[in-house]
């Protein structure tokens, strides 16, 4: 099968990213089909440029290079809808092929014929909405989320366009907001020997040491992008609680709190000046390989607003870590509470969180068990079973798609 995906960026850096990586990789090396990728960004995959091979090339990961340039975040996305189109309208007019099925992992095109939905801006938008801060930043982010709702409802409404979802939550959304009760629920994997405990286990010192981190302090990690969304005010709160309720000279304890992902830092570092606690937080910005987080981490700490699965936490736990997210995390879907992980009630209430970061920090026997428990549910999801069951949705669609264009037969 010959496979268009369109997406902005491809890499291991990120959570969609990175589904995304692992996805293509398989469908090329395990499915042997040709991947035409057009992207802006490409790095952490083993591919072909376009000048490079030839139509009749197969089983091979071809990046289709699209032009990007410097631009706010909203003007960028307009230009990659043009570009990629573009692109991808000149290379089939050059080569006379195209593929069977044209596939975007989220809102990166107008004429997808399948999607797999690891955001639902409307939610977000909603969210966002509630907490708008107001100046140019918060008037670029409005604008760029009417955009994304405007093409979500153009697009995720049309009943051709063949729709998959990373979790129950973000197929729920999909029902609620565009009617759509169709969707096919495929979740994220993991690595199970890439994120390991043994893989982690000569990391940890190193990084540790690197990044100051004492033996008796408690290492909370929290990973994303938009980290509003991502609950890191809240966070920053409860990390300042548990210090003034709990000092390190009493139990013999500290905490550290490391932040990775892209955003703008300097609200949060303030936030953290006025709590009291900027020596206890550091900023890091995303890394090809993110395990060197995970092995200095002790817990993980994922308080989302909104997330349609969030990547990290089943990577976490197949790292052997203990985990406190949010029921606002597709996730959850798949977790039970005190067993293989913390489940907030409210992520937005501070008490709550610090209470699970302090029962983490000073109950091992918990720690251990709910580390034990996450880990072996961690196993039970893979890539492998991931790019199964979206290629088989891939292979329906294709075949639909062509009985559609096919003439009709007359009698």
């Amino acid at each position: 099968m010959r496979i268009a995906v369109l997406s902005p960026a491809v890499d291991r850096r990120h959570g969609t990213e990175r589904s995304v990586a692992e996805l293509l990789d398989r469908l090329s090396t395990q499915h042997g089909d040709t991947i035409d990728l057009y992207a802006q960004k490409v790095s952490d995959l083993k591919r072909n440029d376009a000048q490079t091979v030839g139509a009749s090339d197969s089983a091979k990961i071809i990046w289709h290079r699209v032009n990007s340039f410097p631009a706010p975040h909203l003007i960028q996305f307009l230009g990659w809808l043009l570009l990629n189109r573009w692109t991808r309208w000149r290379r089939q007019r050059a080569t006379h092929t195209v593929p069977d099925i044209v596939f975007s992992p989220g809102i990166n095109a107008l004429d997808a014929d399948v999607i797999l939905v690891h955001a639902v801006f409307r939610r977000i938008a909603e969210l966002q909405q509630a907490r708008d801060t107001g100046g140019y930043r918060g008037l670029h982010r409005k604008l760029y989320y009417a955009l994304m709702c405007n093409l979500e409802r153009r697009t995720y409404r049309n009943s051709s366009v063949t729709l998959a979802a990373v979790s129950q939550h973000t197929a729920a959304q999909l029902a609620r907001y565009f009617d759509r009760h169709d969707v096919t629920v495929i979740p994220n994997g993991v690595d199970a020997q890439h994120f390991s405990p043994p893989a982690l286990a000569t990391m940890r010192e190193r990084y540790r040491l690197e990044w100051k981190c004492s033996p008796r302090d408690f290492v909370l990690l929290l990973i994303g992008n938009d980290w509003r969304n991502k609950g890191l005010e809240i966070l920053l709160r409860g990390v300042a609680q548990c210090l003034a309720q709990n000092p390190a000279q009493d139990n013999g304890m500290s905490l550290r709190l490391l932040v990775v992902g892209q955003d703008v830092q300097a609200p949060f570092r303030l936030e953290a000046q006025k709590l009291g606690i900027a020596q206890h937080v550091q900023f890091f910005a995303p890394v090809p390989d993110v395990r060197i987080f995970y092995a200095a981490a002790d817990a993980l700490i994922a308080p989302s607003l909104e997330d349609s699965f969030n990547l990290p936490v089943l990577e976490a736990m197949s790292c052997g870590l203990p985990v406190v997210v949010s029921p606002a995390a597709g996730v959850t879907d798949y977790l039970a509470h005190g067993k293989d992980a913390i489940v907030l009630e409210d992520p937005e209430n501070k008490d709550q969180l610090a209470a699970a970061i302090r029962s983490l920090a000073t109950n091992s026997a918990l720690r251990e068990a709910i580390a034990s428990n996450g880990l072996r549910t961690a196993a039970k999801f893979s890539w492998e079973s991931h790019v199964n069951e979206l290629r088989k949705l891939l292979l329906s669609a294709a075949a639909e798609k062509s009985r559609r264009a096919s003439p009709q037969t007359s009698v």
